[in-house]
């Protein structure tokens, strides 16, 4: 597997955790149709597109999708399963500010769902991006840039909230908040006003949301360093080990034993290589200034 993060240009940082590039190869694919199977963690919402093989997902929900060079994700509390061949990919992952930048309907209408970005009509204007991204000829550099002129392009259009948004994100990961109260503190409006934003740009109430942070900080704290037992790695705001249990069991659908021992043979290498470049392991964990990475 070879992977890369890539900072968008400076101008769109806010709106994007990262660009990122992947190329793997299932060991033994001798004529394309061995497949490999991982899970994706609870995340933001990412625009994927690949070049072959292309994904199989299914999440907890049972909607199932494959067949598409272009899925989407919307932002996710849910693991989900997946299978690949070997394929080559470039990920766009949208920060809940670029969600209400970029995308005209309501993130929570997205929630812990995965479709087919060339039907689904609220993604008809990526369209373009996906027909166009690989050319005839392989050339990262090139794919890059196309994908940073389409966002360019869009880069005056209006932006409801954009202020709070940024506010809110920020109180969610402040690992010092832990309640809906300190984020209607923080951010200076009302619950409901907190309550609206969060429907349409994070896909989550607020409660919700931050307990996939406190989750997500423990499950990073696992997966990059598994020798770590759960107790040593849970998060500090967890009250006990079994509420940590209750919240894996939500978030994954599964007990920790049970996730330590599967195996992660792609999403164990992205998340120990975008902590290494972009200082977070998981795009949860990335400030609303954007991932941070290097380019």
């Amino acid at each position: 597997m070879q992977v890369r993060f890539l900072s968008p240009p400076e101008v769109l940082r806010r709106y994007f955790t990262t660009f990122y590039h992947v190329e793997w190869t299932v060991p033994g694919d001798h004529d394309g149709s061995a497949r490999v199977e991982d899970h994706l963690l609870p995340e933001w919402a990412n625009l994927r597109f690949h070049t072959s093989n292309y994904p199989e997902a299914r999440m907890r929900s049972g909607e199932c999708l494959g067949g598409t060079p272009f899925p989407v994700t919307g932002p996710s509390s849910q693991a989900m399963h997946f299978t690949i061949g070997s394929s080559r990919m470039w990920g766009i992952g949208l920060l809940p500010l670029g969600w209400a930048k970029f995308v005209a309907e309501p993130a929570a209408d997205f929630a812990d769902r995965v479709v087919d970005g060339l039907v689904h009509p609220a993604f008809a204007q990526f369209r373009p991006l996906a027909q166009t991204l690989f050319g005839p000829e392989r050339d990262e550099a090139a794919e890059y840039d196309r994908i940073a002129a389409y966002f360019l392009s869009r880069i005056d259009e209006p932006c409801a909230d954009e202020h709070r948004i940024m506010a809110i994100h920020a109180a969610l990961i402040d690992p010092e908040i832990q309640v809906v109260s300190q984020i209607v503190a923080r951010v200076g409006v009302s619950q409901r006003t907190i309550e609206r934003i969060c429907r349409r740009a994070f896909g989550f109430s607020p409660k919700v949301l931050l307990r996939r942070q406190r989750f997500m900080r423990s499950l990073s704290n696992f997966m990059l360093d598994p020798s770590l037992n759960w107790i040593g790695a849970i998060d500090g705001s967890y009250h006990d080990q079994a509420q940590f249990v209750r919240d894996c069991r939500q978030f994954m659908g599964m007990a920790p034993s049970h996730y330590a021992a599967l195996p992660k043979p792609l999403i164990g290498a992205v998340m120990r290589e975008r902590e290494r470049l972009a200082g977070s392991a998981a795009q949860t964990l990335d400030s609303p200034e954007g991932g941070g990475a290097i380019r």
